[in-house]
């Protein structure tokens, strides 16, 4: 079943909320409790734990948008301080523990069991060839308890579709910091001021920056060209094209039931975070 991919995109947005909770406090507690130094550490650890005990270097070409070094500065340390089995466990249990608090009540309702299940069905019927952490995350068992099992599921959706992502990123001749430049234009900031990489070198970003105006993609006043805002376009709905497949299994009405089940479960997340 083809559905249209303002479907597949939706789906992008309720999924991103579920499965990052895993970046939050509770789960962050929780590997500082069993000795990550900081909330990177953690990230590192729970988020490379399907790849083994995989070098740095692998990791950091598996997530793609890292400035160079910053995988090293935690892989493979953290493996001094625990296993990714170990990893793996901590993570589903501190982001089904998060989600479960951020939800309230919907956590025990028969409908959230239901959502689950179609999530699950859509999340492990994808191919997995050329999506590395995707079949990483694949190779593990899914999680009986529903809350848990819906984290998964997010999970594993959000990674397929990243992986697509980095895929659409390469075709275009875009890098991983040059992807994090390309989001905070779209956002409507400047580079140096977003999060993910406002704390990389000045001269360091400024090449960034410097190698997308040189390609007619950014503006000598640092905002976008029409030529940059269409790239990005392209490069958002080829991944959106190449996350559909995952919801191939599902029927027109199963998707449309996975939606509006969705949609009160992120919105409790997002009242949460915001």
């Amino acid at each position: 079943m083809t559905h249209p991919q303002t479907k597949v995109h939706r789906m992008f947005e309720l999924v991103e909320p579920i499965a990052t909770v895993t970046f939050s406090e509770v789960p962050n507690e929780a590997f500082l409790a069993i000795g990550m130094r900081n909330y990177w550490d953690g990230y590192f650890a729970g988020r490379a734990a399907p790849l083994g005990l995989a070098p740095a270097a692998v990791v950091h070409a598996v997530f793609y948008n890292f400035a160079d070094g910053e995988v090293a500065r935690h892989i493979p340390w953290v493996w001094g301080k625990t296993t990714p089995q170990e990893a793996i466990a901590v993570r589903e249990r501190g982001s089904a523990a998060a989600l479960r608090q951020m939800i309230g009540q919907l956590a025990d309702s028969p409908d959230l069991v239901r959502v689950a299940d179609l999530a699950t069905r859509a999340a492990v019927s994808a191919p997995t060839e050329g999506r590395a952490l995707y079949a990483g995350l694949r190779a593990l068992d899914v999680p009986a308890e529903p809350v848990a099992r819906l984290w998964h599921a997010a999970t594993l959706l959000r990674e397929h579709r990243g992986d697509g992502h980095n895929a659409a990123l390469l075709a275009h001749g875009i890098g991983g910091t040059e992807a994090h430049v390309l989001l905070a234009l779209s956002l409507g900031m400047r580079a140096e001021e977003f999060g993910r990489i406002h704390h990389l070198p000045k001269a360091q970003l400024a090449a960034v920056v410097d190698r997308l105006r040189g390609r007619g993609l950014v503006s000598s006043a640092g905002g976008f060209t029409d030529a940059g805002r269409e790239t990005r376009e392209r490069i958002e709905a080829l991944t959106d094209e190449l996350a559909a497949p995952a919801y191939d299994v599902l029927s027109v009405d199963e998707l449309d039931e996975l939606v509006a089940g969705l949609e009160p479960i992120a919105a409790a997340v997002q009242a949460v975070d915001g």
